[in-house]
């Protein structure tokens, strides 16, 4: 498993100190895994509503559009 370092202030470390019987990696391990939780289902919910967004501009019936361009490209509708 890697190894990475914290730096706290001279005075948290007293207390931390102080609460010996505490696995404080744990704990620091934990955290990590709640935020980054958290981010990860943050990307995810801006995903799904980018996808949303996405979706329902699209949703806009291109059917006129489409003919519209065929028509001037073929020539039809010209007098």
């Amino acid at each position: 498993m890697p190894v990475i370092s914290v730096r706290v202030s001279d005075e948290l470390k007293k207390k931390m100190d102080r609460h010996r019987y505490v696995n404080w990696s744990e704990i620091i391990r934990k955290e990590i895994e709640k935020v980054i939780e958290r981010l990860e289902s943050r990307n995810l919910a801006e995903a799904l509503l980018l996808n949303e967004k996405i979706r329902k501009k699209s949703a806009t019936d291109t059917t006129e559009i489409i003919r519209e361009w065929r028509d001037k490209r073929y020539g039809k509708g010209r007098s």
